[in-house]
């Protein structure tokens, strides 16, 4: 009995090195809260705070990023992908303090969106234009959106189908957000 236990305890580790490690996936997210060039160096900046989840890479053009993850090991219990995006995104907004958040990706092709530029006054700062950028980037309809205090106006690329100018700048004027006529 004590030969047989000493054996499987030796054996123990060869048992275990016969099961593969398990493989990092990789996925792409849309990214909220990318509203300049900068932002991608406030993201990267923060990003050893985001647990078990490496950066592979940042499209600014298409607001989206590209991470890598092992999902047993980073998030045990997980088992779909929608829950992997749900504990990526906590993540993110915490290490960020809610400046960026992710999501799943456009559904929409980019050549079926419009680019609409309004001129918008009193961005003078980094929280300025993420307070112009809140207001309009989740609103449905609303895909993509830039800010810039240098440049004075908010870019929005939108579906025309479920979003127009005058709602676009509606929703700025809700948030108090100065546009320039």
């Amino acid at each position: 009995m004590r030969s047989l236990a000493l054996i499987l305890c030796l054996s123990a580790p060869a048992f275990a090195a016969d099961k593969p490690e398990p493989k990092p996936v990789q996925a792409t997210y849309r990214l909220y809260g990318l509203f300049s060039p900068d932002r991608e160096k406030d993201l990267r900046s923060v990003w050893d705070d985001v647990p078990d989840v490496k950066l592979v890479g940042i499209n600014y053009g298409d607001a989206e990023i590209t991470v890598e993850y092992t999902p047993g090991k980073a998030f045990p219990g997980a088992g779909k992908p929608e829950q992997f995006l749900q504990q990526i995104d906590n993540r993110i907004r915490q290490a960020t303090h809610h400046t960026f958040a992710i999501g799943p990706r456009r559904t929409i092709p980019k050549e079926k969106l419009q680019e609409v530029v309004v001129p918008i006054a009193g961005l003078d700062c980094k929280a300025c234009c993420l307070a112009a950028y809140e207001a309009v980037a989740r609103v449905d309809g609303v895909d993509r959106v830039t800010a810039s205090f240098k440049d004075g106006k908010l870019t929005a690329l939108i579906d025309p189908e479920k979003m127009d100018r005058a709602k676009l700048e509606d929703a700025l004027k809700k948030r108090n957000i100065h546009v320039v006529k």
